[in-house]
């Protein structure tokens, strides 16, 4: 995308360095913009543009944190040549040529480094649709990669009106827990959409570190 959820993430990390990829030429050329404009140096940060499935360019590297808002439900390729890309082969399956979610999940995965986090905003589907994403699904959880989804209002991103979710992934985690949270009621009406206040994000981050379940709204689950 523009890179604004990327800024975010690298400035509350105070990020060494800020790598990524986007598909749009023009949307690409805002993304790095957006980096300028924002006093990011030249020098630190990296952004490629190129389709993420088809044509990964990020190299080798583990990240630290890994950020995405892929598009929902979009198509890819789904070639037999990825069944030996080490970012898909290892789930056994491949996502559906028409619904391309989980192969960014893996995606993110596949570059993030043994402790570090990714944090996914995800299509409800992803959640409960069956075939390939069912067994893509029992993979993550199989392997201990999900660590916490958190349900967010609906009408809350632009361009979309869905509730949408996020899906935060760890490689070494503590424990064989998930974390659910239900933030879907955590917003305010503002004109036509829905905004997280400073409160709702509090809230939703002070649930998420301290890991404990809460009645109607957290619940951790064993694996």
């Amino acid at each position: 995308g523009s890179g604004s959820l990327l800024l975010r993430t690298a400035r509350g990390g105070n990020a060494d360095a800020i790598f990524g990829q986007e598909k749009n030429p023009t949307t690409f050329t805002l993304c790095r913009m957006n980096m300028l404009l924002h006093g990011i140096k030249y020098k630190d940060f990296e952004i490629h543009n190129g389709d993420t499935l088809e044509n990964d360019e990020l190299g080798e590297q583990q990240f630290d944190a890994v950020v995405a808002n892929p598009p929902f439900s979009a198509e890819w390729t789904a070639a037999d040549k990825f069944n030996n890309d080490d970012r898909f082969s290892k789930a056994g399956v491949l996502a559906p040529k028409s619904k391309a979610d989980l192969a960014f999940i893996l995606h993110s995965l596949s570059w993030l480094a043994t402790d570090g986090t990714a944090a996914i905003v995800c299509f409800p589907g992803v959640m409960y649709r069956g075939g390939k994403e069912g067994k893509i699904r029992k993979y993550l959880i199989d392997n201990n990669f999900v660590d916490c989804v958190i349900q967010l209002p609906d009408n809350l991103f632009f361009g979309t009106t869905i509730a949408t979710c996020i899906m935060v992934l760890k490689k070494s985690k503590k424990d064989n827990t998930v974390l659910f949270i239900d933030a879907s009621s955590e917003c305010v009406k503002v004109t036509n959409s829905n905004k997280l206040t400073d409160d709702n994000t509090t809230r939703i981050l002070d649930t998420y570190i301290k890991r404990e379940s809460v009645e109607h709204f957290a619940k951790v689950v064993t694996n």
